[in-house]
């Protein structure tokens, strides 16, 4: 069965017509342990949204792969790309898509930042515990890093009780929460301006991962003012949609290990290959 399913979804691959698109996003997912991953590459068009490629590994290497295979379309109607931080994807969009706008998807950004604010509360958590104080800041990970309309009513309890006290991490909290104030602007020069002063304060704050955050959001200050250029344009949020979908589809592929197996569930998932052709190679 799944043999007649692959040849019907390399079919459709192959015969599919050369897509013509404004807007791609890239990212990559773990299909295994040991820091084994797919390059997947959207399509993020308004009203239409699919898998348009999947490569092996997150390498530079790979993502070439993509732009030669649809050198075409990229050249003449390519106008946005949403990525992430990952710099081996940075280099060759910069390379091979230069004239798109390049967007740092607003989750990325933000999932980053909260790995900053986590690393502040898991080393202020031992130092705690080495100086044989309480441990107020047990089972405080999720209600730092969730949003507020997520928390439950538990965890929001917790967070109250956490802002009475002096902490570095509810200094990190509280940075991350300003932050959030950077997706409100309208204008991208005083988005750059609040940038800015973001940054400064991090550097100021004695706290090392956020003043690693800090640098890292000054050397992408370009990209991430592009965010503002395209508003409306793209929604920030349909890559990290699309990336849902195609790790629930990996799930259902059960105990299958091969990246030949992965690529054909994904398109057969997501690639939204054409139905009668598909039902053709099935008669």
């Amino acid at each position: 069965m799944y043999r007649s399913v692959q040849h019907a979804v390399r079919w459709g691959v192959a015969h599919r017509p050369t897509p013509e698109f404004t807007a791609i996003g890239i990212d990559e997912i773990a299909c295994q342990r040991g820091h084994r991953y797919l390059t997947l590459v959207y399509q993020i068009d308004e009203g239409c949204r699919r898998l348009l490629w999947v490569g092996r590994d997150r390498k530079e290497k790979t993502l070439n792969g993509f732009f030669d295979l649809f050198e075409d379309s990229v050249k003449n109607h390519l106008q946005f790309v949403c990525s992430d931080m990952w710099k081996p994807y940075l280099n060759v969009i910069a390379k091979r898509a230069g004239h798109a706008l390049n967007i740092l998807d607003r989750y990325h950004v933000m999932a980053k930042m909260n790995k900053h604010v986590d690393k502040v509360r898991a080393e202020e958590t031992r130092q705690l515990k080495k100086d044989g104080y309480e441990p107020i800041l047990k089972h405080s990970r999720w209600c730092l890093l969730k949003r507020p309309g997520n928390r439950t009513a538990k965890q929001t309890s917790k967070l109250r009780e956490l802002m009475k006290y002096n902490l570095r991490t509810m200094r990190a909290y509280l940075m991350k929460e300003d932050f959030q104030q950077f997706w409100t602007y309208r204008s991208g020069t005083w988005a750059g301006k609040f940038l800015d002063g973001w940054c400064t304060r991090a550097m100021r704050s004695q706290l090392e991962p956020m003043k690693e955050m800090a640098g890292t959001l000054r050397r992408h200050r370009g990209l991430l003012l592009n965010w503002f250029a395209a508003k409306g344009e793209l929604s920030s949020g349909s890559v990290e949609g699309m990336n849902t979908k195609a790790k629930v589809a990996l799930r259902k592929s059960y105990g299958f290990k091969t990246y030949e197996v992965y690529e054909t569930v994904l398109y057969h998932q997501l690639g939204r290959l054409p139905e009668h052709q598909l039902a053709h190679q099935f008669c």
